[in-house]
């Protein structure tokens, strides 16, 4: 039934982005030469443009086919759907350009070339995010489940089972668990998770008698030597089989696998921006945004510097050494939203509630995050992003690496004004502990359009900060 039900899918797939390519067609013939917006006739009848729109519907289906495009789609995100949609239009793009020049189509209309192009690429983001939201509905409601069997009732196999109830849009329900150990598990087992249907003995029984999809082997690693004959007994009833490493805390939230030396390998930590590209891009990005916010706010620099200097003496800005990229120092700039402090005075205290070193415009410069848009300046000059990890004090930095598991990871980036931790509250007096969670989740997963949603968020939730002392 799965397997039914997923080949429908893939041939829907097929056929809406074909006809949406054919829609959007007719979209961009009809603005560049019957809207009266661009130039009003052809030098082709539109049989020509048709005959070329169909060409590129096959070559962009065919294309999409031979990258996986059309692979399922349950467990993944829709940003990286995005991705590939820009990916197989370009290169079929690519493609329709080398036929239109060999055979000598010289006369397609490039202005009506682009607006086909960005259309078509639209429609289908557009429809494709349509229907994942609603398949995830009816998911959640019960339709179109995915059934899973779980090898292992110890912690690795609860905490999957836990986290796989976080995510009912996904449609996955746990039918029970196989476990060696089942006469020593507590009684109360099958009331908290899904029952124990017997041991890895009886997996071949089990995947007969019920409707099983999936198979996840949750087991410790002294069970490993059990592997083949598992993946064997999955294999021979045609049900698919995923493992969770045993050792799974220490690998990324999406790993990646190397080839070294004809043997695969587990790349601990993949970081989408130890691409140059995408370090070019993403430095690209922060330099425009930063120019266009100083910009933007002059105003309010000029206010707040004003402010600053009527309220208290001493310098507007304040220069304070951090940690960034590579674990380099650097000094990061704010507005000074206290007094000034005396020569050698320690810098390895946190700014309390009520604390008496601050000025009441400095209150409230920091309530406001006002205090933090000189450090636009840090970006345009390198030092920070506009989005990635908060940087922290050395002192800090020396002592959290000690406690804190993975602290030293955010170093891998560099530090931002924003990120995806501040953006879900956690700023200020918060837990350290989840926004390294979170930083790591960032830098795992980065792309410029987590970028723009987390700059995105900032703004909608808005600048005032409560945990901000």
């Amino acid at each position: 039934m799965l397997r039914k039900n997923q080949r429908f899918l893939t041939q829907l797939y097929i056929i809406a982005d074909f006809f949406a390519i054919q829609i959007m067609f007719l979209m961009a013939y009809w603005m560049k030469f019957q809207s009266g917006w661009m130039q009003h006739e052809s030098p082709l009848p539109i049989s020509q443009y048709f005959k070329w729109s169909l060409v590129y519907g096959a070559i962009a289906v065919v294309i999409g086919m031979m990258s996986s495009f059309y692979s399922p789609k349950r467990k993944k995100r829709f940003i990286d759907d995005l991705f590939r949609i820009f990916q197989v239009h370009a290169i079929s793009l690519f493609v329709l350009l080398s036929l239109l020049f060999y055979f000598k189509a010289v006369h397609i209309s490039r202005e009506y070339l682009a607006i086909y192009m960005v259309g078509n690429v639209v429609a289908i983001m557009l429809y494709r995010f349509v229907i994942k939201r609603m398949l995830q509905h009816f998911r959640e409601k019960g339709y179109n489940k995915q059934f899973v069997l779980i090898l292992g009732a110890g912690s690795l196999g609860k905490r999957f089972y836990k986290n796989l109830l976080q995510h009912p849009e996904m449609g996955y329900e746990v039918l029970g668990f196989l476990d060696d150990q089942c006469d020593e598990i507590d009684e109360q087992f099958g009331k908290r998770y899904k029952p124990i249907l017997g041991t890895l003995d009886d997996l071949a029984a089990t995947i007969e008698q019920k409707p099983i999809d999936e198979v996840i082997i949750a087991l410790p690693l002294e069970a490993h030597h059990k592997f083949p004959t598992i993946i064997n007994a999955c294999e021979k009833a045609g049900v698919r089989t995923l493992i969770i490493p045993d050792f799974f805390d220490y690998l990324p939230a999406r790993p990646t696998f190397d080839n070294f030396a004809g043997m695969p390998l587990i790349n601990v930590r993949d970081i989408p921006l130890d691409l140059m590209s995408n370090r070019i891009l993403k430095r690209a990005f922060d330099i425009a945004f930063a120019l266009f916010a100083i910009v933007l706010t002059s105003p309010v620099l000029l206010i707040a510097a004003l402010g600053i200097k009527l309220s208290s003496p001493g310098p507007i800005i304040f220069k304070q050494e951090r940690v960034g990229l590579n674990r380099r120092n650097f000094m990061m700039f704010k507005f000074r939203s206290m007094r000034v402090q005396a020569q050698g005075s320690s810098d390895t205290k946190w700014t309390t509630e009520n604390d008496p070193r601050k000025t009441k415009f400095g209150s409230f410069l920091r309530k406001t995050s006002l205090d933090e848009l000189p450090q636009f300046f840090n970006v345009l000059l390198g030092h920070m992003s506009i989005v990635g990890p908060r940087p922290e004090r050395p002192f800090f930095v020396d002592q959290f690496k000690e406690e804190i598991p993975k602290y030293m990871v955010k170093h891998h980036v560099r530090p931002g004004i924003t990120g995806w931790a501040q953006s879900n509250g956690l700023r200020g007096d918060t837990s350290i502990e989840e926004r390294i969670r979170y930083d790591i989740f960032y830098i795992e997963n980065w792309s410029i359009l987590l970028d723009v949603k987390i700059i995105w968020k900032t703004v909608i939730n808005g600048f005032i900060n409560k945990n901000a002392y």
